[in-house]
């Protein structure tokens, strides 16, 4: 048993160590909360800035074990990462959060589905295959198909329009899933502590870059209805109670049509859709996480200010040191908070940093975003 939460009394484990962990251990800071990381990558961007850091695998049983053996409490910024010994730690009396059993569901889009289905979350019309010979078999084109395991940031997602397309898709298990015919994509993110006390930020839209199938914009506040938001609350804090979690949960949905929310994946950690909540929101995502896992008071999610975000990304005919084009033109403007990851490399629509930018309302935000995207290019010289 720990005397305190924060300072040296407690050793917080962080499976990963990228741009999450990174931000994680900012908001730490503020608290005195050591974090010590673990990532295969040596030169991962909390390498240097971690209280510890160790490099090995994340699926690996004996690294991720001894990695947890003396530390207190682990959390994840990954998914991938090996449950089996998340689950030997907590049999040694570790605290995992989310728990081993969340982690397990979110590696598998398959049972993510299935949850959907047994629990009344709305969701699209699935179906399980396991081999491209099935796939083959489908002719009610366009739908998606999804990798049941090992897709991340748009990887293992394909949208099949012909049998040409299917020909060229996944060998694998795998999900088919009707195609949405949505007029937004929108996230909320939702934090549950130990204590069963829940909260919910406020809905953001997202605008994703069809080449690369990752978040190019995101808005907060999103522009749709008080209805259309509070029932997107309602189906993040009921997945989030149904899944007995304790962290912080994105859950992404499909706003179709005919105005009905269809849930279309969740992640059980902070997530790219809640980077603005750092300067918009009196709680950032990061405290918000720490604060749950903790199971301490969560904070106030409440907006302060209208945001967008910008994902930056390495320019696809680039690779090697990175150099970011326009960033002091950049910092020149009002209300833009740039935020570099620390990677030295960039490479093709890699992930290498974000800009925030505030302002009065939506229509702002879009015509200042408009501008600042043609300011700054990460490059390589």
């Amino acid at each position: 048993m720990i005397s305190k939460w924060y300072g040296k009394d407690l050793r917080l484990g962080v499976l990963g160590g990228g741009q999450l962990g990174r931000m994680l251990i900012q908001a730490a800071n503020d608290l005195n909360i050591h974090i010590h990381c673990l990532d295969p990558d040596p030169n991962a961007p909390c390498s240097e800035i971690a209280h510890s850091f160790s490099c090995g695998s994340l699926t690996d049983f004996n690294t991720v074990l001894n990695f947890g053996s003396d530390k207190h409490l682990i959390t994840v910024e990954i998914e991938n990462v090996n449950v089996e010994a998340l689950i030997e730690l907590e049999k040694k009396g570790v605290k995992v959060f989310p728990q081993p059993n969340v982690l397990k569901l979110i590696q598998d889009k398959g049972l993510q589905k299935e949850f959907y289905l047994k629990n009344n979350i709305p969701t699209a019309a699935f179906e399980l295959i396991s081999s491209k010979a099935e796939l083959l078999l489908k002719t009610d084109f366009p739908f998606v198909h999804k990798l049941r395991t090992g897709g991340y940031d748009g990887k293992g997602v394909k949208i099949i329009s012909n049998l040409s397309e299917a020909e060229q898709s996944f060998d694998a298990p795998s999900v088919i899933e009707e195609k949405i015919d949505f007029q937004k994509e929108l996230s909320v993110l939702v934090a549950r502590n130990e204590k069963g006390e829940i909260k919910t930020f406020p809905l953001v839209e997202c605008e994703f870059n069809p080449e690369a199938n990752l978040v190019e914009f995101l808005f907060s506040p999103a522009d749709v209805s008080p209805e259309i938001e509070l029932k997107a609350k309602e189906i993040a804090s009921q997945l989030i109670e149904k899944l007995n979690m304790v962290g912080l949960l994105a859950v992404e949905l499909f706003l179709t049509k005919s105005n009905e929310l269809l849930v279309n994946e969740i992640a059980p950690r902070p997530h790219n859709s809640g980077h603005h909540t750092i300067e918009c929101c009196t709680t950032s995502q990061f405290s918000q996480h720490l604060r749950a896992i903790l199971n301490l008071p969560l904070g106030d999610t409440s907006l302060i200010q209208a945001g967008a975000m910008i994902n930056l990304v390495g320019e696809k005919e680039f690779n090697g040191p990175v150099f970011y084009a326009g960033l002091e033109d950049l910092l020149a403007i009002p209300g833009v908070f740039p935020h570099l990851y620390g990677k030295e490399t960039t490479k093709p629509f890699r992930k290498m940093g974000h800009i925030t930018i505030t302002g009065k309302n939506i229509d702002e935000l879009k015509a200042k975003s408009d501008k600042i995207k043609g300011l700054i290019r990460v490059i390589s010289r």
